[in-house]
């Protein structure tokens, strides 16, 4: 699971680097757990989270638990960015935003979210 959920540097900063790529919901569970472990290592208000959503296969069981996963991550992520959300993402994207009551930014580029979340 570390493969899926690490921290990475990009210019001298820490950042949380969440791969959901190519996931079904089945995979992605137990990148979820240990994610919320990972984040939970860390001061409130300090992480940096980058996640990668590209190809990532959503049933409403996995929307609800990004949900809840999205919310359980407020008081820790200082800012977060998403790669991959295309098509019907955009609408589960725009979902789990709503509900968790956090601002997440979607960027096109890996090196663009980095750019971004290291000025943040």
């Amino acid at each position: 699971m570390t493969e899926r959920v690490k921290f990475i540097s990009h210019d001298s900063k820490e950042i949380l680097f969440l791969d959901f790529s190519g996931c079904r919901p089945d995979e992605a569970f137990p990148v979820i757990d240990h994610a919320k472990k990972a984040i939970r290592t860390r001061p409130q208000g300090s992480v940096l989270t980058l996640t990668d959503v590209t190809d990532m296969r959503f049933d409403d069981k996995l929307t609800a638990s990004m949900k809840e996963f999205t919310t359980h991550n407020k008081p820790y992520v200082k800012a977060a960015a998403v790669i991959g959300v295309h098509g019907l993402k955009k609408i589960i994207f725009e979902a789990v935003m709503l509900f968790s009551k956090r601002k997440l930014h979607a960027f096109d580029s890996m090196d663009q979210a980095k750019t971004w979340l290291v000025m943040n």
